[in-house]
């Protein structure tokens, strides 16, 4: 996390943003380790049969882990609004939506919660052996569900890192909505070579070739023509350029709260729409 606050250098020109993104990686991937491993065990106890089990050993381990997992699940609980200090927009702008919290902290917190939970299983498991100590075999069997349980709810974080990595389209900031919000705006006529990808989670970057009529510029914005599409302007009608791009940025901050916008101007024509 102190790494992803990094500022943006000149070789690292988007900042340290995927360092967390790298960290959630690594975090799910010790998890799913120490699975593979905790599974195998137990496993290898339920065929064996051969293992002996303190009960009272069991009880109190099992109740420390779950006061401690219960502390550090309520210190890395995220706000569902807020975001990180350093989930600022790169242009320096204001009025971006709130950005979620950071992935190697949910990934932390995902993580604590599979414990709690595999140590609420302990827990019980250990109870049932105190009283009947004929039905060790709960403690294994525990093991191999609440197993299954943290597989399956870090699977979601790792689907996030994948798409973030392999720079794909962030969930919310769809390419159909982006290419829809830009057509909508006064004086565009087409968009191309759109790409939509993610710096990390809750930090969507968009860059599009934009075409629009025959354009002036500099001109004064208030001679743009307002509230109305393109579609609906006599043919051969000019448009301010600047005017547009400003117009085109702003809406696509305001509605999509992006990281960063790089918008490419171009005259209408020559297939470019």
């Amino acid at each position: 996390l102190w790494v992803s606050t990094r500022l943006p250098t000149r070789t690292m020109s988007f900042g340290w943003h995927r360092a967390e993104t790298l960290g959630a990686l690594a975090s799910v991937l010790s998890i799913w380790l120490v699975t593979a491993v905790l599974v195998y065990l137990a496993a290898a106890r339920i065929l064996s049969g051969d293992y002996e089990i303190e009960a009272r050993a069991m009880l109190a381990t099992s109740a420390g882990a779950v006061a401690v997992n219960l502390v550090m699940a309520y210190v890395l609980r995220q706000p569902g609004h807020g975001h990180n200090p350093a989930y600022e927009r790169l242009d320096g702008g204001k009025g971006a939506r709130a950005l979620p919290g950071s992935t190697s902290v949910r990934a932390a917190f995902v993580h604590v919660v599979g414990d709690l939970l595999q140590s609420i299983g302990v827990l019980v498991a250990a109870t049932v052996i105190y009283f009947k100590p004929q039905c060790k075999v709960a403690d294994p069997i525990s093991t191999l569900l609440f197993s299954l349980f943290v597989l399956g709810s870090t699977s979601a974080i790792l689907r996030d890192v994948f798409r973030v990595l392999m720079e794909g389209a962030p969930r919310g900031t769809e390419p159909g909505a982006v290419e829809a919000a830009l057509l909508a705006v006064d004086g565009v006529q087409g968009v191309h070579e759109l790409h939509v990808w993610a710096l990390t989670p809750g930090l969507p970057v968009v860059a599009a070739h934009v075409a629009v009529g025959e354009w002036r510029c500099p001109c004064p914005p208030s001679r743009l023509p307002s509230g109305r599409l393109l579609s609906a302007l006599p043919a051969g009608t000019s448009v301010d350029a600047e005017a547009v791009l400003r117009a085109a940025t702003a809406e696509l901050h305001a509605r999509f709260g992006l990281a960063s916008c790089t918008l490419q101007l171009e005259p209408c024509g020559n297939g470019t729409a």
